[in-house]
């Protein structure tokens, strides 16, 4: 393999590379063909000190200069992130195994588009002045201290600038732990925001398993603990940090619903519905998996989507022809094949695809099952996979209520033409980051999140600043205070 793989070091402290072969070997697999590509080492508890104590002693610092001067280098990064697209986007194509088609256009430039954002955001990150007759309160909006940001593996550059820029634009310092599996992109965030002028210690990465997350999560030195990743490990987390009573933002799974009407524009909600469930191998948390279809056009939308998902282009993700790569992990694949037999002996009827392919890699086909009910395993549970459930409908309220009828809350669209349902009905499902006739967007301009089992607190937009930072409230006499003796 030509492009060299293999990390300067395993963890990124204090400015500079760090190797401890010491910590557990974790093997970086390449998707596509199955083949290590690199080696890099947990942490040890030695490293994990050496991380927070790095982040400790530098945030104050950091926190003391003026928003202006911290966004002007987290817009610094961004710019040099935009420019080593290519290299980025290559880099995270090994990583996860998602086509080089896809990660140039979306991984590396929505991590920019981060840093630009709240790097221009910083310098206005101002308290308030409240008059009270002659006294007058003042607030102060501060830094919270040392963040722990835990990845996902499935957009691992995204996630690290999502993270990382809401909580250094607010002059906190942050310890990044990316996901086991997608090592190697967060280390180059880290060395480009370096190079841009980020002072040592202010964003670290460390790598490790479970234990690595949960030993930076109970840390007295962390005031506050980023997840993303699923609902069985960001209850964990959130039990944890609660326990110290530590901030929190949980960005966890769904089994989001998409309704699409009769009267929807039929291509328009099949590429939604694509999008909502073959982008990125369907290893997306927001995916819109239940597709509810009103009967009328259920067996067009069907025909349509077969029609559509037959052009998929499936092979080396390097190939800039390719749009649908593999699973991230030969671990995923089985699982997303476990789902796949359930739907078919819990009588759904597979319309399409379901099978692995034979071929080097995790590759599996885009797969669709119709007649869904709501009962079914693969109706109720998040697959994490290429697979489409398409459950039929009648009235609206029924599929409200249908929708509705989950332990998660992270997103939901609707296709219609019809204006007013499509608000109608977004306002009634529960759920944090909805569509209207789109499906999948996820502009740093917006607010990203969920409600019930799929998280709490919102990234991105300027609603994460209330995630990464406090107010202090100051309030002023100005004449004598009067004490009952």
């Amino acid at each position: 393999m030509s492009y060299d793989t293999q990390p300067k070091a395993s963890h990124f402290i204090d400015g500079a590379y760090v190797e401890d072969t010491s910590g557990t070997p974790i093997p970086v697999i390449y998707p596509a063909t199955g083949k290590q590509i690199a080696t890099v080492y947990a942490a040890t508890p030695a490293i994990v000190d050496q991380a927070l104590a790095a982040a400790h002693r530098a945030q104050k610092a950091w926190g003391a200069m003026t928003g202006t001067e911290r966004g002007r280098i987290l817009r610094r990064a961004a710019d040099m992130m935009r420019e080593r697209n290519h290299d980025l986007s290559v880099l995270e194509t090994f990583d996860t195994g998602k086509p080089y088609q896809e990660t140039i256009a979306v991984d590396a430039t929505s991590g920019a588009d981060a840093l630009e954002y709240f790097g221009g955001l910083a310098g206005s990150l101002t308290g308030e002045h409240i008059q009270l007759g002659e006294d007058w309160v003042y607030t102060r909006r501060e830094p919270l201290g040392v963040c722990v940001g835990i990845g996902a593996w499935n957009y691992p550059t995204q996630i690290a600038c999502w993270k990382g820029a809401p909580a250094l634009a607010c002059g906190n310092a942050m310890v990044f732990k990316p996901s086991e599996m997608t090592p190697l992109c967060a280390l180059k965030v880290a060395e480009i925001l370096h190079e841009a002028g980020l002072p040592a210690g202010i964003y670290n990465v460390i790598q490790g398993f479970g234990e690595v997350g949960a030993s930076l999560v109970t840390d007295p030195r962390v005031a506050k603990v980023s997840l993303t990743g699923s609902v069985p490990t960001g209850k964990k987390v959130y039990s944890a940090a609660a326990a110290q009573m530590k901030h929190v933002t949980m960005e966890l799974g769904g089994k989001s619903p998409l309704l699409i009407f009769d009267d929807a524009d039929l291509e328009n909600a099949v590429g939604g519905a694509i999008l909502g469930n073959f982008y990125s191998s369907g290893q997306v948390c927001s995916n819109g998996t239940r597709v509810f279809v009103q009967k009328g056009i259920k067996e067009a939308f069907l025909k349509r989507l077969s029609e559509r998902l037959s052009t998929a282009v499936i092979g080396d993700p390097m190939d800039e022809a390719t749009n649908f790569g593999p699973m991230v992990s030969e671990k995923q694949m089985k699982i997303v094949l476990d789902y796949i037999e359930k739907g078919e002996n819990e009588g759904a009827r597979r319309v399409t695809g379901g099978k692995r392919l034979e071929r080097d890699g995790f590759y599996l086909q885009p797969t669709v099952f119709a007649d869904v009910t709501d009962d079914m395993t693969i109706a109720r549970e998040e697959i994490f996979g290429p697979v489409m459930a398409v459950l039929d409908f009648t009235t609206e309220d029924e599929a409200i209520t249908r929708a509705n009828a989950t332990e998660f809350g992270l997103s939901a669209g609707v296709f219609t033409r019809d204006l007013s349902r499509a608000h109608r009905v977004i306002a009634a499902l529960e759920a944090g980051s909805c569509f209207i006739n789109s499906y999948n967007d996820a502009p740093v301009e917006a607010p990203f999140g969920g409600t019930k089992m799929s998280g709490v607190g919102r990234e991105n937009s300027k609603a994460a600043i209330n995630h990464y930072s406090e107010l202090k409230s100051v309030y002023v006499r100005m004449g004598d205070v009067e004490a009952p003796f």
